[in-house]
This record gives structure tokens, C-alpha cells and sequence, in this order.
């Protein structure tokens, strides 16, 4: 990515257990035989990441695979064990109480699986809260507050609680209240995983709609790898707490590094994660049907190129890169390619 990096992982290591960090000072890292004859749990060991600014880096795994502590290592909220954790050039795990504070004030959102939203106080005392406890004046706060709402389409809802809005409704809540402080980077875990799928379709739609509107860098857990596939810049599949790739959804799909992100990965629906920069072909034809964003995914485009009578223009930047045919598309939806 040509984006600069925003938050860089180094060497991180979350260890719980009685001598934790005296296995962390030999020679070499301790390996998995190591940490259970020690009888110590490695949350996460080793885990180096760079996560580069307006992206969505999606982390997943099995439960217990170390993802959600990873990110509470990230944000602080866990203290690791070892390692470096550098956010927007400052040195997070050499910042006082006081600066953390003000961090994750101004500079960090987070939404989680569970909505914890207030209940005494209506939806736009939620989602001002944060600037409340700023010191914002009420005017600003409120002012604020409304756009968050709007933003997130709650639009009209401002005065009602809690407990009469949907589940997917108070998630919205959520959402704009993370918002509402403009962070420059949001954690969000698991945060669809508690709505129904019909409803967390939707949240992903409205989620989408949001960073092209924001463009946020944002760190989002999920066990769910269409969801994944579906947001994600980046992936990075965690197991027993270390991460054994780092790709787009493509390249995880089409060059899994090890057998345990190609079986992750086996039942992926290729058409879904392809792209058509992939299965292009040089633009040589005197006549197109159309053009494809170069970007897109074979399922988007399917059935537009497979209805032309003639080759499709693929685009980047306004710029022909090269054209598409109804048979590389068929290859791609049969399993031939």
C-alpha cells in the first residue's frame, strides 16, 4: 500500500501466566512447546503489523485465535507483555496515563459487540457523551451529535432511549457516538456479530457507505470471513495467537502461505474476492461492450459480461488497463480458474 503507515506493530507478545516475561528475555522466543511447559497462555506472540492510513485492516480467526486481544494490545486497553507499538510517530507503550486519556479521547473510536450505550439518556446525549466528557460546550456538542446521527441514519430518533430502538438501531448508536470525536483511527470488534443476518447485512452496507464517505483507517475483528471479505483492504488470519498471513482477500484466496489459511479459505466463493485487473487480458479489441471498474469482483461484473457480445473495457483512473471477456469470467465461476 503507498499510504503512509499509522499504526506499526512490532514484535508484540501478550503472555498470561506466573514468569511471563522472564521467558521473553533468552536467546530466542519461546515456541508453543515452551509456553505450555511453562504453563504459560500466549494470547499473542510475535505479532509484527503496519496498518497504513484510510484503510480497513480486518483481523479474524476461530475464537481463542488471540485476534480481540491483539487489538486491546494495539489500543492499549491490554498491556503487552513485550514489543513496540508506534501510533501516528508516537511511542504508545511510553505514554503516560494523561496521554493515553487524551488519545483515546481525540484520536481512537472503538465500538464493540456489545453496545453499552447509556440508558438514561436518550440517543443524542449518547452520541455526544464523548465530547461531553471533552469539555465541549453543549451547543458544539449537540451540533456535532446531530451530524453523527444523521450520518449514521437515525435521523429523527434523536430523542428516544435506548430501549426503544432495534438492535441494529442502538449499533447505529454506537457507531455515530465513536464518530462523533473524529477519531484518525477505530477499532471495531466484532461489532454485527450480536444482529441477525439480515440486519447485519445492512450494517455492512451502512458501514461501506460510511468509509467512502470518511475514509477512516479502521482495525475490524471477525470470525466471519465473507464479512471480511466483503470490508476488507487487508486480512490478516490469526491462529493460537500469532498471524499466519497478511494479504488482500485475493491473495489470501489464490496464494494461501500455509495449509491452515488454505483450509480457512477453501469455501470461499472464488467469484467474490477475484478481481478484474486478475483476469484481464490485454486491451486489443477494435470493439467493447462496456467498461468494468478494474477493481471489481468477478460476482459484481458477472452478468454484464457475460450479456456482452464483444469484450469489456477494464478501468483504472479513467485509463482503459485492459479488457475482460465473457469466457474468463465463465473460468472463473465454474472453477477453472
Amino acid at each position: 500500500m503507498s499510504n503512509p503507515v499509522i499504526l506499526d506493530c512490532r514484535h508484540v507478545w501478550k503472555l498470561y501466566g506466573p514468569g511471563a516475561e522472564a521467558l521473553l528475555t533468552g536467546h530466542r522466543a519461546p515456541d508453543a512447546a515452551d509456553l505450555k511447559a511453562a504453563g504459560v497462555i500466549g494470547a499473542v506472540r510475535d505479532v509484527n503489523v503496519q496498518i497504513h492510513k484510510g484503510e480497513i485492516f480486518v483481523i479474524m480467526g476461530l475464537s481463542g485465535s488471540g485476534k480481540s486481544t491483539l487489538v486491546r494490545c494495539l489500543s492499549r486497553l491490554v498491556e503487552p507483555t513485550a514489543g513496540e507499538i508506534e501510533f501516528d510517530g508516537q511511542d504508545l507503550l511510553r505514554a503516560t496515563d494523561a496521554e493515553l486519556i487524551e488519545i483515546r479521547r481525540k484520536k481512537m473510536g472503538m465500538v464493540f459487540q456489545q453496545f453499552a450505550l447509556m440508558p438514561h439518556l436518550t440517543v443524542l446525549e449518547n452520541a455526544a457523551f464523548p465530547l461531553e466528557i471533552q469539555g465541549v460546550d453543549r451547543k458544539s456538542r449537540e451540533a456535532r451529535a446531530h451530524e453523527v446521527i444523521e450520518l449514521v441514519g437515525l435521523k429523527g430518533r434523536e430523542g428516544y432511549y435506548p430501549r426503544e430502538l432495534s438492535g441494529g438501531q442502538q449499533q447505529r448508536v454506537g457507531i455515530a457516538r465513536s464518530l462523533a470525536v473524529e477519531p484518525d483511527l477505530w477499532f471495531l470488534d466484532e461489532p454485527f456479530s450480536a444482529l441477525d443476518p439480515l440486519i447485519r447485512r445492512e450494517m455492512q452496507d451502512e458501514f461501506m457507505r460510511l468509509q467512502n464517505m470518511l475514509k477512516k483507517t479502521i482495525v475490524f475483528i471477525t470470525h466471519d470471513f465473507d464479512e471480511a471479505i466483503r470490508l476488507a483492504d487487508r486480512i490478516a488470519v490469526m491462529k493460537d495467537g500469532t498471524i499466519e498471513q497478511i494479504a488482500t482477500p485475493e491473495e489470501l484466496v489464490l496464494n494461501p502461505s500455509t495449509e491452515y489459511v488454505a483450509e480457512f479459505t477453501r469455501h470461499v466463493a472464488r467469484a467474490k474476492v477475484i478481481r478484474a485487473a486478475s483476469r484481464m487480458e490485454p486491451a486489443t479489441s477494435d470493439v467493447f461492450a462496456g467498461e468494468v471498474p478494474h477493481d471489481a469482483t468477478i460476482e459484481d461484473i458477472a452478468d454484464v459480461v457475460e450479456a456482452a457480445n464483444a469484450p469489456l473495457k477494464v478501468m483504472k483512473d479513467g485509463q482503459v488497463v485492459g479488457q475482460i471477456a465473457a469466457s474468463a469470467v465463465i473460468d472463473v465461476l465454474v472453477g477453472r480458474n
